[in-house]
């Protein structure tokens, strides 16, 4: 009788965790904080355009919306701006209040947006190379809280392209040495390379195929569409040779060689797409939306019939599902015009990736504009900020907001279907990523500053301290005031990771850096952030930012001082030059002062609390208001 009294205890407590969480925002919430999901009553229902509302019933918040991503984006909207609690990639677990303030009134706010997009195949590569299931299922959490409803997926992709050689007729070896190692799959499967990095294991493959269940399993459950890579005519570079087939050549790419492509014209072509389809779908299943990218960077397409291609690429996809949706990245010369010109409208997405610096979507403005848009396809105004990966902050906070409603006001605002985060790596200047996320729920242009009050009140949980909302007017007139013309790939180097030298600037091959800041103001919002954080609350979200900012000042510190080195290491004829050799002319020029100035090793002690006190200053100050050692 004991036995079945716990049994049925057992049973009983299985069926209330299941109640809890009985969808997927249920669950969703039970990560963020144990308990939380009873703390909410959710409620899906139809619309015609997506929504959320965020009201209240029997003395708990009641969020309502037409999918569960949009109720998970009323549940964040809810929690940054009634909780002051910002769920963020450095911190996303939360202690909720035992009981939840109610709204004053309904709050709803709808979108025309149709698809938030995510992730940049380098994305994948620079930033999610490595991760397991527990790092991925934050990630997916993240997506929905901030309405991600279409995300990029090539997880596992490698292991349909080993099983289609092998089916071809290739060695396991053969296959190897052209898929390429994890951290490079990106620029692979852009067509790009081939082999680079690997090669894979077994046990790799394994694991990837077993993550991507996981991964697609999770999505469907939120609502969230995969986009997975779908067959654009890659094969490697010796398939002449090997299976007879009529391929042109893409030539080089930074000195890599780049896969073949299968002519359209080659009667194989439809064989090899339908068996690249058939083990992607036997693998993982079918897509409602594949994204390709033929000729990427600066591929080759002589004697390519582009317009053949294009219509070759998407009937093979439409074979598979007649409602998939092509989805293409928008950089440099590709889309070709020809490529896409003939294809049905609606059949196609394209990703404008980076509609903040050179826009393509029609802008008369831009350098990289596109007369007539896209050929009439759909299209996604999208933020790539990010380059490399590098860790910096950098952003165009104004210039953001009116780029996105100036494409809402333009006549390409018809096609207008997506708002996307294209970046090439994750981790880093969460202020720019949380505005892109909040564009498609706010129908009518907003003042940035007004915002960023919002933002800093949400990530810290208070308003009150007027130290740190300063730190971050200076940093949004700084960092995060780049200009429409500033065109530099992201974030500005620290010329402590440069290699080296005496004629340092720009440490990477393509950053274009410009001066378009003046450092002071970082530093100053540094020296802010730290007197500040003895009187903040205990924050993860401030402590993160702390160390950035710092981190940031350092590199504009070691900047100067690098200037200052400079300065007295070159020949006397020198001085003063404005040469090409780094661009700091503008302050080598202003500096008065022959000590260099202080070590900012100090400025990292308040980080940790250890009470030491910075160095006693001589009478002489740098022009940058830092204080000179002895």
């Amino acid at each position: 009788m004991k036995i079945r009294h716990f049994l049925t205890l057992l049973l009983l407590v299985s069926l209330r965790s299941q109640l809890f969480a009985a969808t997927p925002v249920d669950a969703l919430l039970e990560r963020i904080d144990k308990g939380a999901s009873h703390k909410f009553v959710i409620e899906k229902t139809e619309s015609a355009a997506d929504f959320f509302e965020i009201s209240s019933r029997n003395g708990k918040p009641l969020i309502r919306g037409n999918s569960y991503v949009s109720i998970a984006s009323g549940i964040n909207w809810y929690l940054k701006y009634r909780l002051g609690i910002h769920l963020a990639w450095n911190s996303m677990h939360a202690t909720l209040p035992t009981t939840l303030p109610l709204p004053e009134k309904a709050e709803r706010h709808d979108t025309d947006i149709k698809y938030r997009y995510y992730l940049n195949y380098c994305t994948l590569s620079y930033s999610m190379a490595f991760w397991d299931w527990q790092r991925w299922e934050q990630e997916l959490d993240w997506m929905a809280l901030h309405g991600i409803n279409l995300c990029l997926d090539i997880v596992g992709t490698d292991v349909v392209w080993r099983n289609v050689l092998l089916r071809l007729g290739y060695t396991k070896a053969e296959a190897n040495a052209f898929i390429a190692g994890p951290a490079f799959q990106a620029w692979w499967l852009m067509n790009n390379l081939e082999g680079w990095g690997g090669p894979n294991s077994d046990a790799w493959y394994s694991q990837r195929e077993r993550l991507q269940k996981q991964i697609l399993k999770r999505m469907k459950e939120l609502g969230i569409h995969a986009c997975l890579p779908g067959y654009s005519g890659m094969v490697p570079h010796d398939a002449h040779e090997r299976l007879g087939l009529n391929v042109a050549d893409p030539g080089l790419w930074n000195g890599y060689r780049r896969p073949a492509f299968l002519l359209p014209t080659d009667p194989r072509f439809a064989e090899i797409a339908a068996l690249y389809y058939k083990e992607q779908q036997r693998l993982y299943g079918k897509a409602d939306f594949y994204s390709m990218d033929p000729f990427h960077e600066g591929g080759s397409v002589k004697d390519v019939d582009l317009r053949a291609a294009g219509e070759a690429i998407m009937r093979e996809m439409k074979r598979v599902n007649p409602a998939a949706v092509w989805v293409a990245q928008s950089w440099q010369e590709c889309p070709y015009p020809d490529m896409i010109s003939s294809l049905h409208n609606g059949d196609m997405l394209v990703l404008d990736i980076n509609s903040e610096t050179q826009p393509q979507w029609g802008d008369p403005d831009s350098s990289w504009k596109r007369a007539d848009g896209f050929s009439g396809h759909d299209w996604a105004f999208c933020m790539l900020l990010n380059f490399g990966g590098n860790v910096g902050m950098y952003g165009k906070l104004q210039h953001v907001i009116d780029e996105y409603y100036k494409a809402r006001d333009s006549r390409f605002a018809t096609t207008l279907r997506g708002v996307g985060l294209t970046m090439e790596g994750i981790d880093n200047n969460p202020v720019m990523y949380e505005l892109v996320t909040e564009l498609p729920w706010r129908q009518h242009r907003f003042d940035w500053q007004e915002w960023l009050r919002g933002y800093v009140t949400a990530r810290y949980g208070t308003a009150a301290n007027a130290k740190v909302q300063e730190a971050w007017l200076l940093l949004a007139r700084s960092v995060y005031g780049a200009s429409a013309k500033v065109a530099e790939q992201g974030c500005h180097e620290s010329v402590l990771c440069a290699r080296p030298a005496l004629d340092v600037y720009q440490v990477s091959s393509w950053s274009m850096m410009e001066e378009y800041y003046n450092p002071d103001d970082v530093i100053r919002a540094a020296r802010l952030m730290v007197e500040a954080s003895h009187e903040m609350p205990a924050n993860a979200n401030f402590r993160y930012d702390l160390v950035d900012v710092t981190r940031q000042a350092i590199a504009e510190q070691a900047r100067l001082v690098y200037d200052e080195v400079w300065r007295h290491t070159v020949p006397k004829t020198a001085e003063c030059s404005p040469t090409p050799r780094s661009g700091f002319s503008t302050y080598s020029c202003s500096r008065t002062v022959s000590s260099l100035p202080c070590p900012v090793s100090w400025w990292a002690a308040g980080l940790v609390r250890h009470g030491l006190s910075a160095p006693q200053p001589t009478s002489a100050t740098a022009t940058n208001g830092m204080p000179v050692c002895r």
